[in-house]
């Protein structure tokens, strides 16, 4: 995978959520290839452990951690064992989310509602709450990105719960990032369009007439890379965004300008 902007994180350590496929592996890649340690967090334990193995192999070092997001005993335990591996952590991408199923407002069920925003919403919550502890005390500042969507800019019939919990993101990021600024933790979020990931693929093949009405709606013509996603998501962590705190950076094509 090539990326095409490069940035040297020597000595740091990155954490990323989601981290088995898509645009999480893209980003764990690209910190990998920086120079970073990088620790991938998933859900599916055995595709994380490969994408590991992969990285490896190929001369990283990387660690594989098997985490439910939803689940906060978990998340505090995947921040615990980073820091007990590599005794610091400077970068996380929280980027592990689902979609919802699409469903008019009056006919969603609190269940569907619920299994999305524990993950979409209170995961990034319970993932930002343990970074930050242990940035805090680690003293020497550091970068979190939040993974929202273009749903945490706009509204789509529909899909009102994962719109939700994205908007949400959005409002957690700004606070965060006005709490830890002066200590030198800066805090962003950032908004992907439609990215060519496993996600939006499975959409592709199960909703293809709501598909084909929102890519009418790209204006540049195509889905998004993972890679694009991992080049934004490492600026926004490296010296070049020094001055961008609480910040939602939309990459999505121009769809939300359109």
């Amino acid at each position: 995978m090539n990326f095409s902007i490069t940035y040297s994180f020597n000595e740091k350590v990155a954490l990323v959520t989601g981290a088995a496929s898509g645009m999480g592996l893209a980003t764990a890649k690209a910190f990998a290839a920086a120079g970073a340690k990088v620790v991938l967090a998933d859900i599916n334990e055995t595709a994380v452990k490969q994408a590991v193995e992969q990285l490896i192999a190929d001369g990283y070092e990387a660690l594989a951690i098997a985490c439910n997001v939803a689940d906060d005993a978990q998340v505090k335990a995947m921040v615990a064992r980073t820091v007990a591996v590599y005794g610091r952590l400077d970068f996380a991408f929280n980027n592990a989310g689902v979609q919802s199923p699409v469903a008019e407002m009056a006919d969603a069920t609190v269940e569907a509602f619920d299994a999305v925003n524990d993950i979409n919403m209170r995961g990034v919550w319970s993932c930002m709450k343990y970074e930050l502890q242990h940035m805090r005390e680690q003293g020497t500042g550091g970068a979190i990105v939040n993974c929202s969507s273009l749903g945490g800019l706009v509204g789509i019939a529909g899909r009102a719960a994962y719109h939700a919990g994205k908007h949400g993101v959005l409002g957690m990021t700004k606070s965060a990032a006005l709490e830890y600024a002066a200590r030198g933790i800066r805090i962003n979020a950032i908004c992907p369009g439609i990215i060519n990931t496993p996600m939006v693929s499975d959409m592709l093949e199960t909703q293809p007439e709501a598909m084909a009405e929102l890519m009418k709606l790209q204006p540049i013509g195509r889905l998004g890379e993972a890679s694009e996603i991992a080049d934004a998501v490492l600026w926004l962590c490296s010296p070049g965004s020094s001055f961008v705190i609480g910040h939602s950076l939309a990459v999505d094509g121009g769809y939300t300008v359109a």
